[in-house]
């Protein structure tokens, strides 16, 4: 007796009927509406990757033309003119190969065959697989057959390259554009596949599988197929790693943690280990990318952020990305991208990985110039979380100079209050009547305030406590205004020219002149309300909110009167200078070069880009 041959799962789990094809869902709704309300054309053309289900989507499409009592969507698959058309055996579908009947006689036999009544259906169908690979005098040969061919006869075409076939081709077919499949879908699919098998798939190992098939059902079938034979009856992530070089989930994590961390040294060991190991280097830089790009989306669009790094990771990694600006993120996938590029061509896929990714660590700690201003600004640079871990030490510094003051009042006032016997401390409390109700543990440190001479410092500390809560006033304001001055002058330089107004319950009324708009557009900075926010409590005792109000009877702004007097007053002798060329009276046109190609100080002040520079930094030019 004959054994039945083993059948692979990628043939064994083909999609046989409409309901069967996943991820595919408005390829079969067209197809299925075109059935039932009979608008069938005569050409089809099915564009998508490998394994997104082109071939299966045509014969079923085949099945549904010609079984019996068709067309229909609802066929019967166990019928025998569908098994014949699965098989491959039915003489009214014709499969061929593009790739290897790709001349022009193969296109004449052809266009001879179609002429001929279908047997058992209705149809003549004719499927082309590949069918970018056929000659142009190929395509030209079928051109006037496709366009209109006889009542019977129906094109299907298959590509995964659309762009190869000729336009006039493409004019005359519907066409189809499969899209590769979710991975969630291929997960669930292998999932059944395995319960199917009598095999248990986890979870993680069936979304690693569905990451490498990238998109194709039948790839992810194969390779559950080859992981069946290695594995036996389970299936681990661990597995899938090892089998096909995949980095794990953890792992891509933990690279990216090291990254944002800037460890440097802990991300180029973990590079060593997985090479050691066998991995891709070009999948493992994929993945931090792909990893990247999650955590930027997150920041910048919660709402469409979908991460999949591990649970136990994700708080780690949001604090990580939260402490890092979304420019620095941004940079950080073009370093990454550039080290793809160069990985791509090269044979040391390592080297170029490892100096993409300490050239990635570098770039978050580079200071571009949005740092740069927001440290002019008086904001913190994006670095000082890391900078402020030591602080917590610094208190014990201060405990080694308490003992080294205590020495030094025993010498110098020895002559005068005979500090060797304890009654003498008694008398000078007198000129400080504040230390007599504490003489037993502190008559050493009574000693040290006539050694330094009069002690502000007691009666300071009491005075830095805030200011009672309390409606503000014009004098605050001013005061207020003067310390953002000083604090940001480039924010707050322009704000000067405003009006106190009034303040209820917190709500505090700015009147500013209506074509003073440098001084409303700094009021309404982020980074200026938030520094108005840290300093107002320690001027007026509560935070404030700012309500703008127009009023045409403050004075206008004098943004643009400055920059023009200096220019027109000091730099016009500096020219006389210039006339040293005239001694050369042979050429008379060239003299006249020098001057062009070196401007007055008068075309250089007026210079548009020097005054935009001047007016977008509110700057003026001081001459030396």
């Amino acid at each position: 007796m004959a054994s039945v041959s083993y059948q692979v799962f990628a043939r064994k789990y083909r999609p046989r009927t409409f309901k069967d094809v996943l991820g595919q869902d408005h390829v079969v709704r067209t197809l299925c509406n075109a059935i039932e309300q009979k608008r069938l054309a005569h050409a089809y053309l099915f564009v998508g990757p490998r394994g997104t289900g082109k071939t299966s989507t045509a014969r079923i499409f085949a099945k549904a033309l010609n079984c019996s009592g068709g067309p229909k969507v609802d066929f019967d698959p166990d019928e025998d003119v569908c098994q014949e058309i699965a098989e491959g055996r039915s003489l009214d579908v014709l499969e061929i190969d593009g790739a290897s009947n790709r001349g022009i006689d193969n296109i004449r036999d052809l266009r001879d065959n179609v002429q001929f009544a279908p047997t058992r259906g209705q149809y003549r169908i004719i499927y082309i697989d590949e069918v970018h690979m056929l000659t142009k005098e190929s395509f030209n040969a079928l051109l006037k057959t496709l366009e209109e061919p006889p009542a019977h006869v129906m094109f299907i075409f298959a590509t995964t390259e659309p762009h190869k076939i000729l336009p006039t081709i493409l004019s005359r077919c519907q066409r189809f554009d499969l899209r590769p499949i979710p991975a969630d879908i291929i997960a669930r699919h292998l999932v059944n596949i395995g319960a199917n098998e009598g095999v248990a798939v986890s979870e993680a190992a069936a979304f690693a599988i569905a990451r490498v098939a990238d998109g194709g059902m039948r790839d992810a079938q194969s390779m559950l197929d080859q992981l069946v034979s290695f594995c036996g009856n389970r299936i681990e992530e661990e597995d899938v790693n090892d089998i096909f070089g995949v980095t794990s989930r953890e792992t891509v994590a933990r690279a990216l943690a090291y990254i944002l961390d800037r460890q440097l040294p802990s991300l180029l060991h973990l590079v060593h280990e997985q090479a050691e190991t066998g991995r891709d280097m070009g999948q493992l830089l994929s993945e931090i990318m792909g990893a990247v790009r999650e955590l930027l989306i997150s920041k910048v669009a919660p709402e469409e952020a979908s991460i999949s790094l591990p649970e136990q990771w994700r708080e780690t990694l949001a604090a990580l990305i939260n402490r890092t600006p979304a420019d620095k993120i941004v940079r950080l996938m073009e370093v990454l991208s550039g080290a793809e590029e160069h990985m791509r061509w090269s044979t040391n896929k390592r080297l170029h990985l490892e100096m993409g990714l300490i050239q990635a660590v570098h770039s978050l700690a580079e200071a571009n110039i949005s740092d740069i201003i927001r440290a002019l600004n008086g904001a913190p640079l994006p670095d000082t979380p890391i900078a402020t871990t030591p602080l917590p030490a610094a208190p014990a510094m201060p405990q080694p100079a308490a003992p080294a003051a205590a020495p030094i009042p025993v010498t110098p006032p020895a002559p005068e209050p005979q500090p060797v016997s304890p009654p003498p401390p008694i008398p000078e409390p007198e000129p400080m009547p504040e230390p007599p109700p504490m003489p037993p543990g502190l008559e050493p440190i009574d000693d040290a305030p006539p050694l330094f001479g009069d002690q502000p410092l007691p009666p300071e500390e009491p005075a830095d406590t805030p200011p009672a809560a309390g409606p503000m006033t014009p004098e605050m304001w001013q005061a207020l205004v003067t310390e953002l001055q000083k604090r940001a002058p480039l924010k707050a330089g322009m704000i000067g020219n405003t009006l106190f107004t009034g303040d209820e319950d917190g709500l505090v009324t700015i009147g500013i002149h209506p074509e003073d708009t440098d001084t409303r557009d700094a009021l309404l900075e982020d980074d200026l309300r938030q520094l108005m926010d840290e300093l107002a409590p320690a001027i007026c005792g509560h935070g404030i909110t700012l309500r703008l109000v127009m009023d045409s009877s403050l004075p206008p702004p004098l943004v643009e009167a400055p920059p023009p007097p200096p220019p027109l007053t000091e730099p016009t002798p500096r020219p006389k200078p210039q006339p040293k060329p005239a001694p050369a009276p042979a050429a008379p046109a060239k003299p006249e070069a020098p001057p062009s190609l070196r401007p007055t100080d008068e075309e250089f002040y007026h210079d548009p880009l020097i005054e935009l520079a001047l007016k977008e930094f509110h700057a003026s030019i001081i001459k030396q």
